[in-house]
């Protein structure tokens, strides 16, 4: 079986996680799988394997790479897994087995690991040398994608380069560039939870990953990935559009002014680029769309820094990428122009943000006063809302001897980051540029200014295949707005709401968060101006922007909505309303709507309700918005005059607030047939007077799960939900931590003997019992795994305590043998903590009544327990606390506690010390 996947950003094994992890389901075609062969795109550039700085420093690094893999999902092991790449490498590509070394995981005693005998031993009997057969540690041959998940001991097949009948194996896994990996085969045995230990899988399995760059370099008898045919037409090109000299392969210090860096560069993020964007994914603000932005501009500043090339190099690279991929890929030659454009777009942009940036670092510079830091605000608008590359402010200023103030620029970036995490403590947006004041608005009513039409918002349709398509709209300025105060002119760099006659932008109201985006103005395709928020006060649309150049009223734009953010805020908008659906399906149509916020992120609902939700209902609840999601239903919009919307039955929160006409929004039933009198339909299914922007249809949902319900007050509940791929991963997280209790249920039934086994399994119990409570999971699965976890925690907490008064009535039947019920006992005894401890010395005084005991415990740690107890008959004279204050201090420790019962602790040097005091302290009293 061959697949060609789109170009992933995550581990390569994504697809296939839930087959690791045991989730999958029984009868889907991927339960099917047995053994599978493929081809993936993948991209490196961003988290834990993150490869975007080694990019053209050396010459095997890549942002964008082919993937070669074969997977054994519960079949094959390791014993084939070797065999068939040896058979591949050795006798179907003929690679001189000279030249190959392989890797195993030597093992890890921190984690219980023993070392992979059992590879080592496949790879003897297949005839690989011993000298070339070589053990690893964690961090070089035992492979995990993130924090999380399927993991295992993997083998790694390298190749030398030089050969030549040489021992390279001192050169393996050293960063050399002759001895390079070029397989790894992951035997995915273990699930690394979220505390960190490790887990057996279900099955074992395989995967295995080969660089298609590295095998062809073999292949065609290279030094470097760069050399075969995959990279040199396009460095060709490269030379040839900047005219510079032809690339030779340096590296380091011989690469004089990084030139061979910056074809490797540029050869490297041109491919990226073609690929993604192709896929689907642009350079943008935020996840995988921020780090191809960030691979682009990189490529830009090499292009224009380095190589001194005109702009478009980039652009211009396009067409060689598509000869040299177009074959494998044939969606390149389909989106060449797409591509181009977006590129030579996205490059313009930026290198006219550049340009700007650079005037105004030198005309804030000019108006310092000397020895000051360069202002934190005017770097982060650079850099925040322009894009300038914060390591060259930093260069730049470096330059002119003057240091930024980065306490004060690293606070707004922790500001940018609370407003962006959202949530109404968050950091709040500054509102002087969006909301406008009374005064303002009076005076744009005064002057006849019409309102901002806002219905383009809506104009949006499906796709033949399924996507969403958004009409562009083109505006006029009308006024502009800063500091509280309406203006004409904005000057470039400065930070302003603009008013428009029209806009497809939608403004934060109905608990839906605000479109972001960009504006351009028309003529000037090139000079994007970032739409960072948007409001709407009486009846005026105010976009918040950072002028790129000067804005003035009259100019002509056209407006561009982030459309994968409208998308996920329109998913979690309609699954809202499925969402209130469902509530008062399973909890009553007493149930009613307070309040909602609808993120692209996720959405919150408050409603009320006589208790908490309990598991059963949150099921239910799920279960009625899942089926209404695979239903498909179609999402009906209509405005209607408000008098007629009022007629609908079992329709909710009708009031003055709402604009007339209204917008109602049906799911599965056309308005038309809600609107009928008489008509119940809106009894069965979600009607609701919405201003929002909708999915066309349910499916697009996919999945919901409530990760939060808790009750705000008495009488009223609030809910977290996510959707999509979100809700997916929140059920397989809760899915993995549901096997880590019944892994710790399963260990507490065993009943161990020993105390420190039955508190580390306590202290397991509250690890995780914390990870339940802070990870995002279903919330009835959190719920049931929290009643276990407390129950876990009451027998773990009673075994403690079963053990610790048996070991200590032994002690103290051992210590009464021993000094026969005199007055004053005082001596030493091993506990493994400071609670049995004094439960040796109760016993003890229970058992011989007329006796004081004080009993010192030393630790392995060097620490020594003190705990003692006064018979009542030697009160008052004679205080417990005193008597361990007195010994404490003579081990340079400290204790407290009542004239009856005292502890404390102190160091092992001063306990023979100790003990004499203990009886000199006595002896005195009594």
């Amino acid at each position: 079986m061959r697949r060609r996947s789109r170009a992933l950003w995550r581990a390569p094994y994504d697809p296939f996680k839930p087959i690791f992890l045991g989730t999958v389901h029984p009868r889907s075609e991927l339960a099917q799988h047995r053994r599978v062969v493929n081809s993936q795109k993948c991209v490196r550039a961003g988290g834990k394997h993150n490869d975007l700085e080694d990019v053209g420093r050396d010459t095997y690094h890549h942002t964008f790479f082919e993937m070669l893999g074969n997977w054994s999902f519960g079949d094959y092991f390791k014993e084939e897994a070797c065999s068939m790449a040896w058979e591949l490498l050795t006798e179907v590509y003929e690679i001189p087995k000279d030249r190959l070394y392989v890797t195993y995981f030597g093992g890890d005693s921190s984690l219980g690991l023993s070392a992979d005998e059992e590879c080592r031993d496949v790879w003897l009997r297949l005839g690989v040398p011993a000298s070339h057969v070589l053990p690893f540690p964690l961090k070089d041959n035992f492979w995990e994608m993130g924090d999380t998940g399927p993991c295992g001991p993997c083998t790694e097949i390298h190749y030398d380069h030089v050969g030549g009948g040489r021992n390279a194996a001192a050169l393996v896994n050293q960063g050399s560039p002759d001895v390079v990996e070029i397989w790894n085969l992951v035997f995915m045995q273990y699930s690394r939870e979220v505390e960190g230990n490790l887990l057996p899988l279900p099955q074992h399995h395989v995967d295995t990953g080969m660089g298609l760059e590295r095998l062809v370099t073999i292949l065609q008898n290279k030094r470097s990935n760069y050399d075969t045919d995959l990279f040199t037409p396009i460095l060709d090109a490269i030379q040839k559009g900047c005219g510079g000299p032809r690339y030779q392969g340096l590296v380091g210090d011989a690469d004089v002014g990084r030139v061979n860096m910056a074809y490797r560069v540029v050869a490297d993020h041109v491919r990226t680029l073609c690929v993604c964007i192709t896929d689907g994914i642009y350079p943008g603000f935020s996840g995988a769309e921020l780090v191809l932005r960030r691979i682009l501009r990189r490529a830009v500043r090499f292009c224009s820094e380095v190589l001194h090339a005109p702009p478009g190099l980039l652009a211009s690279l396009v067409p060689t990428v598509v000869e040299v991929l177009g074959d494998a890929y044939p969606e390149l030659t389909k989106n060449a122009d797409q591509i181009t454009d977006i590129i030579n777009e996205n490059e313009a942009a930026f290198l006219s943000s550049l340009e700007r940036g650079r005037r105004i670092i030198e005309r804030t510079v000019q108006q310092m006063e000397p020895s000051t830091n360069f202002p934190a605000e005017v770097a982060w608008s650079l850099y925040g809302n322009l894009g300038f590359p914060l390591d060259l402010i930093d260069l730049m200023l470096e330059e002119k001897g003057i240091s930024l103030d980065s306490a004060a620029f690293n606070k707004l970036a922790l500001e940018d980051a609370k407003r962006k995490a959202g949530g109404p403590q968050a950091g709040q947006l500054d509102d002087r540029n969006t909301c406008l004041d009374v005064h303002s608005l009076a005076q744009l009513q005064s002057n006849e200014v019409p309102t901002t039409d806002d219905s383009p918002k809506y104009a949006y349709t499906l796709g033949q295949h399924g996507q969403y398509e958004f009409s562009p709209c083109q505006a006029t300025v009308l006024m502009l707005y800063r500091d509280q105060s309406l203006q004409k002119e904005v000057g470039a760099g400065q930070r302003c709401g603009v008013v428009l006659d029209r806009t497809n932008f939608y403004a934060e109201q109905g608990g839906q968060a605000c479109d972001q985006g960009y504006m351009i103005r028309l003529g000037q395709q090139d000079i994007l101006f970032p739409v960072e928020s948007v409001r709407l006060c009486g009846g005026y649309v105010i976009h918040e922007v950072t002028a790129v150049e000067t804005l003035r009223a009259g100019d002509q734009v056209q407006l561009f909505v982030d459309e994968a953010q409208r998308l996920a805020c329109m998913t979690n908008h309609t699954a809202t309303h499925l969402l209130n659906f469902a509530l008062r399906h399973v909890l009553g149509d007493n149930t009613e709507q307070r309040g909602s916020h609808v993120t692209a992120d996720r959405l919150r609902f408050d409603f009320d309700t006589k208790g908490p939700v309990t598991v059963d209902q949150l099921q239910q609840v799920e279960q009625v918005v899942q089926d209404m999601i695979n239903r498909n239903e179609v999402v009906h919009m209509a405005e209607v005059p408000l008098t007629l919307a009022r007629r609908v039955q079992g329709l909710r929160a009708v009031d003055e607030g709402y604009p007339d006409p209204v917008r109602i929004v049906s799911l599965g039933v056309p308005v038309e047939t809600v609107l009928t009198r008489d008509s119940e339909a809106a009894m069965q299914t979600s009607v609701e007077l919405c201003c929002g922007t909708h999915l066309l249809q349910t499916g697009a949902i996919e999945d919901l799960a409530i990760i939060s319900e808790r009750q705000l007050v008495k009488g009223i509940s609030r809910v977290i939900a996510v959707t999509g791929g979100q809700a997916k991963q929140a059920r397989e997280v809760g899915q993995c931590l549901a096997m880590e209790v019944d892994s710790l249920s399963v260990r507490m039934k065993q009943r161990s003997t020993s105390i420190p086994e039955m508190q580390n399994l306590s202290k397991e119990v509250g690890q995780l019992t914390k990870v339940v409570a802070n990870t995002a999971m279903p919330q009835w699965q959190r719920k049931e795994l929290q009643t276990v976890l407390k129950a876990l925690q009451r027998t773990a907490n009673t075994a403690i305590k079963k053990l610790e008064m048996q070991q200590a009535e032994e002690k103290a039947q051992s210590l009464l043998a021993k000094h026969c019920n005199q007055p004053v006992i005082v001596d030493t005894v091993p506990a493994d903590s400071l609670s049995i401890l004094m439960k040796v010395v109760n016993q003890l005084c229970d058992k011989s009544p007329g006796s004081s005991v004080l009993l010192l415990s030393p630790q392995v740690s060097g620490e020594v327990l003190c705990a003692c107890q006064v018979s009542k008959n030697c009160l008052p004279v004679f205080s417990a606390a005193d008597w361990a204050v007195a010994v404490c201090t003579r081990m340079e420790g400290k204790a407290g506690g009542s004239p009856v019962v005292a502890k404390g602790s102190g160091n092992a040097k001063g306990m023979q010390g100790a003990l004499m005091a203990a009886l000199e302290f006595a002896q005195s009293k009594l």
